[in-house]
């Protein structure tokens, strides 16, 4: 395994993340330990979780991930010191009433969330504290176009990292990141860190794979000059990019379960650009899902692949992608099928 530094930290992290949000739907607490278990074993030292998980997110089991990663954190003989634990704090979201009345990127609203989630995650420290999404409207969450929406009522992105400082300086996270961030949003959090000679945002967490690579346009410069790199989630397009769908056999899997969630990977584009890459990934002879996480790890602006999965198989390919080195007539063929399909899933 590849261990990379994120940011101008002296975290060095697994070039592979273990992904989480499925611990408390798809997978249940037994699972997620064996998967936790499995993963260090590996080689992996990275786990990234959230307030909200699981996904989709629902009362019933909001916190559960948190608390199952918890439960094993706490009897694992892992070190602490040797697991860089991420999670994120919830922005604005009128569908989950739920929590705290409704999510919103205060102080009062963050320093709630990060006591809860140091409960459930039984830790007294977080390694990487994440804003899941941004306070004002943009176009994240599978949008290109932007169209600009005056909110006098939206919390300033100063505001909500003055809180995050706090938590730093109360000892309780060690490091600041985003997540769904747009280019303008990234740098307003670096403007504001220096301008108050404050701590840095460190990492961003974003979708990035074979069918989203808008990331490379604006944000991959600003993440290798800023040093503050790409935590790239959904490299398997949820799981599109295996080339499993359609396939009766996977009727549990989550593009099958919840189509009405995961609409953005179930366009005739995406069908036709997926079978394209597993195409190219039998011509190399590889898996597709190694194809695909392959390219991810490789990009220069990427700090870690956060890879999911749901049993120990899948798993296990997953982590067998740490080796696979792909090769530059390899990278021109992807390029050649993302110049005729570009985006189709952004």
């Amino acid at each position: 395994m590849e261990y990379r530094p994120l940011g101008n930290t002296d975290l060095k992290v697994s070039a592979l993340c273990l992904g989480t949000m499925t611990f408390g739907e798809q997978n249940s607490k037994t699972d997620a330990h064996q998967q936790l278990d499995r993963a260090f074993e590996r080689g992996v030292n990275f786990i990234d979780t959230a307030e909200m998980y699981a996904i989709p997110p629902r009362a019933e089991t909001q916190g559960l991930t948190e608390s199952h990663i918890g439960s094993w954190i706490a009897g694992t003989r892992i070190p602490r010191d040797q697991i860089i634990l991420a999670t994120k704090v919830a922005g604005p979201s009128e569908s989950m009433r739920y929590l705290r009345g409704g999510p919103r990127l205060n102080a009062a609203h963050i320093t709630q969330a990060v006591e809860d989630s140091l409960q459930r995650l039984r830790t007294d420290y977080i390694d990487l504290y994440q804003v899941h999404w941004p306070e004002r409207s943009s176009n994240y969450f599978g949008s290109l176009g932007y169209r600009h929406v005056e909110e006098p009522e939206t919390i300033p992105i100063e505001e909500t990292y003055e809180a995050l400082v706090d938590l730093i300086e109360a000892g309780k996270v060690r490091h600041l990141g985003v997540s769904n961030e747009t280019p303008w949003g990234m740098l307003e959090y670096l403007r504001i860190a220096q301008t108050q000679g404050q701590p840095r945002i460190i990492s961003i967490q974003n979708p990035y794979n074979l069918l989203n690579r808008s990331f490379e346009v604006g944000l991959a410069e600003i993440a290798i000059r800023e040093r503050c790199p790409l935590l790239a989630y959904s490299p398997l397009a949820f799981g599109r990019l295996t080339g499993k769908y359609p396939d009766a056999a996977e009727a549990g899997a989550r593009l099958n379960r919840w189509p009405e969630w995961f609409t953005r990977y179930n366009s005739q584009q995406v069908l036709d650009a997926t079978d394209r890459y597993v195409a190219l990934a039998q011509q190399l002879e590889l898996s597709p899902a190694t194809l695909a996480l392959a390219f991810v790890r490789q990009q220069a602006f990427v700090g870690s692949v956060i890879i999911g999965a749901t049993t120990l198989a899948q798993l296990d390919e997953d982590l067998d992608s740490a080796s696979v080195v792909l090769s530059d007539a390899a990278l021109q063929e992807i390029d050649a099928i993302h110049e005729t399909l570009p985006n189709p899933a952004p």
